[in-house]
């Protein structure tokens, strides 16, 4: 289950927390407010929220053992049975489409056209832009568990990847996406 929390005027303060996670992509910098994970970045990714990783405390908390669990079920290359308690900060439109990205089965891809057509539908209009749909698949906080890979282009090309291509390259390759 994901809980989202749509930005507001009001900044809601908490203590934030990180660990690091060596996968075999490399580092992946997990972060939790306690109770939830609320990022997962691969090192070096785009967007990776440098000042808010130099604010946090790194230890160890049963929702990283669950996040840790669930990616070395992944990386096993096994379906994980389970996913661990997600609460992001989002607006409305981008948890639209990660509530999408959520739906996607593992081995399977989807394009930005078919999640525009999706939330075209969901909200009663006739059009919606890929491109916003891409920038909100490339601004998802929490990689590899919100399927963000599992995106391609129209004419199923590899498009971008904020952990960089040649790693969505791999975990395509890790769920058999031909």
């Amino acid at each position: 289950m994901v809980h989202y929390h749509c930005f507001s005027d009001k900044h809601i303060l908490c203590k934030n927390y990180i660990y690091h996670y060596n996968s075999p992509l490399g580092s992946i910098t997990l972060a939790s407010d306690g109770k939830s994970l609320t990022g997962l970045w691969l090192d070096g990714q785009k967007y990776f929220p440098y000042k808010l990783i130099s604010e946090s405390i790194e230890t160890e908390l049963p929702i990283f053992t669950q996040a840790i669990k669930w990616l070395d079920t992944y990386f096993g290359g096994k379906v994980p049975n389970f996913t661990p308690p997600i609460s992001i900060q989002t607006t409305p439109f981008r948890k639209a489409v990660y509530d999408i990205l959520l739906t996607i089965p593992y081995g399977q891809t989807m394009t930005y056209g078919e999640i525009a057509n999706i939330i075209a539908k969901q909200n009663g209009v006739e059009r919606m832009s890929s491109q916003a749909v891409g920038g909100a698949v490339g601004h998802n906080p929490v990689s590899i568990i919100i399927p963000c890979h599992r995106v391609v282009g129209a004419d199923g090309s590899l498009t971008g990847y904020a952990g960089g291509l040649d790693r969505k390259i791999e975990l395509l390759k890790l769920e058999k996406v031909t």
